[in-house]
């Protein structure tokens, strides 16, 4: 972010300044556009605005099914351009911002269809004449979101909270400012408003909204988790990850190398549920690396506007200068492999660290760290020996493999799959990973109250 001084009266003549937020393209490294940052003052007005919308839009479910079905037009319609926006604001190659953009409509679409389901009365029987539990919005969310996927993590949070009855106010990260208005415009509603502010401003907004839903870092969640538990809020954290990816000697050892790529890479390896640590049974372990250094080195990088592009370039360069500060680090704690050349600035090439040593930190890019077990208690605690525990991904016998998941720290096991979020299932972690879920009913009643009624 930059500052630009703008000289305008202000009460009493005083000089005011005003901040403008910059986005730039990775790739390019040049200028995209500027934006004026909203004010603190600005951002009370809006809730307001937002809190007296809500208060009609909460009324009639079929009302807003209907409005935002009419979003998921609009966001169809608009689905290339928006592609290339992401893409050029934060790197992502085209390919998988399209692939992110038909995600949101999938959920537009279960959410569309279930909704009435998920959120109707439950009846539950007692002396009562009728007793149930009803779910009702709590108002106004406020949305903290990153730049690693623009529209997913947003919608995944927003057009839940929308059909149960909230209104939204979006406060994105600063780099995908262009993407975050775009999604304004779409949706159209005097329900969802986007805000281009500073953290401290979001911070500060907490006290005037109804809940508040956070993508981020750890240490972001537990900024904001303080403030809103001050102000009794209730939060979603969804945080970091630094997934482990197991391979046993049950696996098929093709089938875990031929995933592991996408598994790391995806996203140009900025991901929270990216596998991040490669832990192999040594019966297995050459071979997964010796198919792993294959993949790796096949990867096409280039232009992120290209449709054969697989990696881009990071999403700026103070990320790239933030994993290549990790990659010194972990240099010193191992055997790196470097396994492409990079095209320019804000690149990091896909890269193997094979290391006995302990490192629990996330890292966002396409770096890869690869160990070996000998036992199962060894796997498990390879598995868990980090704060974080948002996703496992674990290889080989089915049947093998599910007797690990009650000893796995992560609220996500996939067995013989990548990580990925679903509409229909919860997504969330434990430990340092989170708070709360996303997606399925579960993450639908998350901003609800669920409220007793007793009829006698």
């Amino acid at each position: 972010m930059t500052k630009a001084i703008i000289i305008c009266p202000l009460s009493g003549g005083a000089i005011g300044v005003l901040r403008l937020v910059k986005t730039v393209n990775p790739y390019t490294q040049q200028v995209i556009a500027e934006y004026r940052e909203t004010t603190l003052e600005d951002v009370k007005v809006k809730i307001a605005e937002l809190d007296r919308a809500q208060e009609k839009w909460k009324l009639d479910l079929d009302s807003r099914l209907d409005a935002l079905k009419e979003v998921r037009r609009r966001f169809e319609s608009q689905l290339p351009e928006m592609a290339v926006l992401m893409s050029t604001e934060m790197g992502k190659p085209v390919a998988q911002s399209e692939a992110e953009l038909k995600k949101c409509l999938s959920l537009f679409d279960y959410v569309i269809q279930n909704a009435p389901t998920l959120i109707a009365p439950e009846y539950i029987k007692t002396e009562a004449k009728k007793s149930y539990v009803r779910f009702d919005p709590l108002g106004t969310i406020l949305l903290i979101m990153p730049w690693n996927f623009p529209a997913w993590q947003v919608m995944r949070a927003a057009v839940p909270a929308l059909a149960v009855g909230n209104a939204i106010l979006l406060k994105h990260a600063s780099i995908v400012s262009g993407s975050s208005l775009k999604f304004q415009e779409i949706f159209g509603l005097d329900v969802f408003k986007s805000v281009i502010a500073r953290g401290p401003v979001a911070h500060d907004a907490i006290k005037y909204v109804d809940g508040v839903s956070v993508t981020g870092s750890t240490e972001v969640g537990s900024m904001v988790g303080e403030e809103a538990g001050k102000e009794l809020k209730k939060v979603v954290l969804e945080l970091g990850g630094s997934d482990p990816f197991i391979v046993l000697d049950s696996a098929g050892v093709e089938q875990a190398v031929k995933n592991c790529a996408f598994a790391r890479m995806q996203n140009n390896g900025q991901s929270c549920i990216a596998s991040k640590r490669f832990i192999v049974q040594e019966n297995v372990y050459d071979d997964f690396y010796k198919g792993m250094k294959d993949e790796f080195s096949k990867v096409s990088i280039g232009n992120p506007l290209e449709k054969k592009t697989f990696l881009g370039p990071l999403s700026s360069k103070e990320q790239k200068d933030t994993v290549d500060e990790q990659l010194k680090q972990l240099k010193s704690l191992g055997k790196v492999d470097t396994l492409a050349e990079t095209p320019r600035a804000n690149f990091v090439p896909p890269t193997i660290v094979r290391t006995e040593s302990l490192y629990d930190g996330e890292v966002f890019g396409p770096v890869a760290i690869l160990k070996k077990f000998k036992t199962k208690d060894e796997c498990l605690r390879l598995a868990n020996e980090t704060p974080y525990g948002l996703g496992a991904s674990v290889w080989g016998s089915a049947e093998e493999a599910e007797k690990l998941v009650p000893h796995i720290e992560a609220g996500m096991v996939f067995i013989n799959k990548i990580v990925a979020s679903d509409p229909r299932l919860p997504f969330g972690g434990v430990k340092k990973s989170g708070l709360g879920s996303e997606l399925s009913r579960y993450g639908m009643l998350e901003f609800t109250a669920k409220r007793t009624i007793w009829v006698a």
